[in-house]
C-alpha cells in the first residue's frame, strides 16, 4: 500500500479507531475523507487535520449508501482506497421475552450489510485505478465470541468470511483486501471500554497498525497486532476452550 499516494474513504471516522487511523494516515500524506452517521464529531476531526474532507453517511441506509459512493468518487475522483471501520456493538439477553431483535438487526445492517453495500458501490471505481486496497475492520471476537455481545461477534466472524472471499475473487486484479482485527481497545464503542485498563491503548494500536501496514507485514492479508493474536489463533493452537473461558469467565 503507498499510503502517500493514497486517498482514503474511512468510515466511523469521527471517533475511536476510525480517528485513529484517518489521523495517522494523515500525517503520512494521505487524502483522508472521514464518514459517519454525526457531522459533530467529523467536523471536530477534520478542523483539527487541516486538508482532511468529510461527508456524512448512514452505513444503516442502503439508499443512502448508493448515492454516497456515487458523490464521493465524483468529488474525489483519486480515491484508491476504503476502510470499512463503522460499527456498533451492544450487549444482548438471547434469553430474554421478549428478545429485542431491532438491537440485533441494527448491527447486522451496520456491521456486516454497509460494508457490502458500500463496497458494491465503489469496486467500479476502485477496479478502474491503478492500484486500490479495500481494508475491513473486524475483531479479535469473530474467532472467540464474547457471550455479552452475540450478534457483533457474528457480523464481525461474517465480515472476516467475507473479506477471505472477496480477497480471493479479486485476486487477479489491482485491488489489495486487508482485514484489521483489533483486540479490545480503549474507545468508546461500549460503556466502559475507554477506561478499561485491560483493553490496549487507542494510541498503541494505531501505532502497531501503521507499523504493520508500513512494513507490508500482513499474512494472508489479515493486520493483527500481538495482543489479538491469542484470540486469531486459539483454535489452530488448540486453546480456543481456554480462551473462550478465560474471556467470558
Amino acid at each position: 500500500m503507498d499510503i502517500a499516494n493514497s486517498t482514503l474513504l474511512i468510515t466511523g471516522g469521527g471517533t475511536g479507531i476510525g480517528r485513529g487511523l484517518a489521523e495517522a494516515f494523515h500525517v503520512r500524506g494521505a487524502r483522508v475523507i472521514i464518514t459517519g452517521r454525526r457531522e459533530a464529531p467529523l467536523k471536530q476531526v477534520a478542523d483539527a487535520n487541516p486538508g482532511m474532507a468529510w461527508a456524512t453517511l448512514d452505513m444503516d441506509d442502503p439508499a443512502a449508501i448508493r448515492a454516497f459512493a456515487d458523490r464521493i468518487v465524483r468529488d474525489h475522483p483519486t480515491l484508491n482506497g476504503v476502510i470499512h471501520n463503522a460499527g456498533i456493538m451492544k450487549t444482548e439477553d438471547l434469553i430474554a421475552d421478549p428478545i429485542d431483535l431491532a438491537t440485533a438487526e441494527a448491527m447486522i445492517s451496520t456491521n456486516l450489510l454497509g460494508p457490502i453495500r458500500l463496497t458494491a458501490g465503489l469496486l467500479p471505481h476502485l477496479r478502474a485505478q491503478p492500484s486500490a486496497t479495500i481494508m475491513t475492520v473486524t475483531s479479535g471476537l469473530a474467532f472467540i465470541p464474547l457471550t455479552a455481545t452475540p450478534t457483533y461477534n457474528a457480523t464481525k466472524a461474517a465480515l472476516h468470511s467475507w473479506t477471505i472471499a472477496l480477497r480471493d475473487q479479486l485476486r487477479d486484479t489491482a485491488v489489495e483486501v486487508l482485514e484489521i482485527a483489533p483486540p479490545g481497545v480503549a474507545t468508546d464503542l461500549m460503556p466502559g471500554h475507554a477506561d478499561n485498563p485491560a483493553y490496549m491503548p487507542l494510541s498503541d494500536y494505531v501505532a502497531e497498525v501503521m507499523g504493520l501496514i508500513e512494513a507490508g507485514d500482513a499474512p494472508r492479508g489479515e493486520i493483527l497486532v500481538e495482543r489479538v493474536k491469542p484470540l486469531r489463533h486459539a483454535e489452530s493452537s488448540g486453546n480456543w476452550d481456554q480462551v473462550f473461558a478465560l474471556l467470558n469467565r
